[in-house]
Formats: C-alpha cells, sequence, structure tokens
C-alpha cells in the first residue's frame, strides 16, 4: 500500500534538496504516517488503519473516530475508512428511526 493516511489523504511530496553550492537533487517529503488501532464507539469494534500523526490530534480533539468520520469529505478516505463511516451513518440511522 502506498504511504496515505487513510483519513485525511495525505501523501509524499516532492522538492528539492539544496545545498550550500544551490546544487539541486530530488528529494520526497513523507507524511509521518503511524500504524494505529481505534475505536469506534457506535459499532463497538476496533479498526487498524494507517494514519498521520496531525489526523491522531484532530481525533482527539474531535472527540472520536466516530465524529471526525461524520465530519470528513468522501474524496479523502481510503476504502476501508470509507466502509466503517458508512456503517455508522447506517447505525445512527437505525437508532434515529427508533
Amino acid at each position: 500500500m502506498s504511504r496515505t493516511c487513510e483519513l485525511t489523504g495525505k501523501k509524499a511530496m516532492s522538492g528539492n534538496n539544496v545545498s550550500h553550492a544551490k546544487n539541486r537533487t530530488k528529494r520526497r517529503f513523507l507524511p509521518n504516517l503511524n500504524n494505529v488501532t481505534l475505536t469506534s464507539e457506535v459499532l463497538g469494534r476496533d479498526f487498524q488503519l494507517k494514519v498521520s500523526a496531525s489526523a491522531l490530534r484532530t481525533i482527539d480533539k474531535v472527540g472520536g473516530l466516530d465524529s471526525f468520520l461524520r465530519k470528513s469529505a468522501i474524496d479523502n478516505l481510503s476504502s476501508n475508512a470509507m466502509k466503517i463511516k458508512k456503517d455508522i451513518e447506517k447505525i445512527e440511522v437505525e437508532k434515529a428511526s427508533n
């Protein structure tokens, strides 16, 4: 799998190493990715995701994986994260109808 965050879509960027003599060589700026187990309170399950450190801080700030996925756009999410989001929405709709 490529080096992309499953929740925010962050991926490697390219740029230059610039020496003192202004010689330029190509390099890659990689995101700070961590393999993390996150718990969904609505589903009551744990999920293993490859997530950037900034996304982890945002998840803590927003109040958990469920609320983060509710607010996130579908374009940035991986296929695994989209499934989790759809399952959460499905259960919330069922709870609202009861």
